[in-house]
């Protein structure tokens, strides 16, 4: 073959091989992006792939998913399966599904390892504080002192052989704030990955949050930016989420004033008072279920209790309520 036919020939498998992957490229980058209510939250996805049909049906299983949790974790729908734990729990014991027995036996190691800033059953606290369908309210003293013999995550007792759930104090509630979410995000990103997606952003009112392998634009991750606690509109850092998770807790996500101080709904269960001294925290971890569990007494406990306890995957970044400590990730 002569050398100049040669040269064509390479030349147009070339110009070949680059169309395809331009071609390629072009399918791959298809983003799809549905949204449903679920849990009082607006739970996003956002998918990269080739073939809508598909596409579609994994977000529409993925936001299925999402409504089936809000079914069984709702303290605000009576027929939910938590609903029935708050009401019955505490006259004997109650066997429960394996998937919220799980969930519960999480939420008490989350509670022991925290020394008790976070607990599933801050249920009382959050009524009578007003945050519970409000906005909150000042309560008196005794108020808070009467819902607090009410609240200690050691009246939950767990069996494993049975798996049933008892509490041994009567008007023991369990609030799923500060899990349900997370948790919720997490199950959704594995059925996407059932469906077979590998591209993905899941986000539950985009404070717990999930990214899914990287965008086409991006392979260092999905970028995700962390909310400046005292100017809103504005981010105080970005995150790349690349199979990993983010939850963000912040003193303005909902609070009221009163007698010129700021009360949020964050609050310290073993005081009984909202906590003091962090305005935003925001966990970056593998699993979502552990980034929103662990925002919470992360804020709760303070800098230097987060930096001790983290573990080495987690990445923490601390907004304290102090203007001479600025934003920064714990090192």
């Amino acid at each position: 073959m002569y050398p100049g036919i040669l040269a064509q020939r390479i030349q147009s498998v070339l110009v070949l091989f680059l169309l395809a992957g331009v071609a390629a490229r072009a399918a791959e980058d298809l983003l799809l992006e549905k949204s449903a209510d679920a849990m009082g939250s607006t739970f996003t996805v956002q998918i990269y792939g080739t073939d809508r049909v598909a596409m579609e049906a994994a977000a529409d299983a993925a936001l299925a998913e999402a409504r089936r949790i809000d079914e069984v974790l709702s303290n605000y729908k009576p027929a939910s399966e938590w609903s029935l734990v708050n009401r019955s729990a505490a006259g004997k014991p109650l066997r429960i599904s394996p998937e919220l027995f799980q969930l519960l036996a999480a939420c008490y190691e989350y509670s022991r390892e925290s020394d008790g800033a976070f607990d599933i059953t801050v249920g009382p606290l959050m009524k009578v504080w007003g945050f519970y369908k409000g906005t909150g309210h000042l309560p008196e003293r005794g108020e808070v002192a009467a819902a607090l013999a009410r609240v200690g995550y050691r009246h939950m007792h767990l069996d494993a052989a049975a798996s049933t759930v008892w509490f041994d104090e009567p008007g023991v509630e369990l609030d799923p704030g500060g899990i349900g979410k997370g948790y919720a995000v997490d199950r959704m990103v594995r059925v996407l990955k059932q469906k077979g997606v590998t591209t993905a952003l899941v986000a539950g009112s985009f404070s717990s949050i999930y990214g899914l392998g990287a965008p086409p634009d991006r392979p260092q991750g999905w970028p995700v930016g962390i909310r400046d606690p005292r100017e809103h509109g504005k981010t105080v850092a970005e995150v790349f989420l690349k199979d990993m998770s983010m939850s963000t807790s912040g003193s303005y996500e909902k609070f009221f004033r009163a007698e010129g101080r700021m009360y949020a709904h964050i609050m310290d269960p073993r005081t009984g008072y909202p906590a003091q001294g962090s305005v935003s925290v925001s966990v970056v971890a593998p699993r979502t279920i552990d980034s929103e569990a662990w925002a919470k007494p992360y804020f709760v406990n303070g800098r230097q209790w987060a930096a001790r306890h983290k573990p080495n995957d987690f990445r923490v970044y601390f907004c304290e309520d102090r203007t001479d400590q600025p934003c920064a990730w714990l090192q």
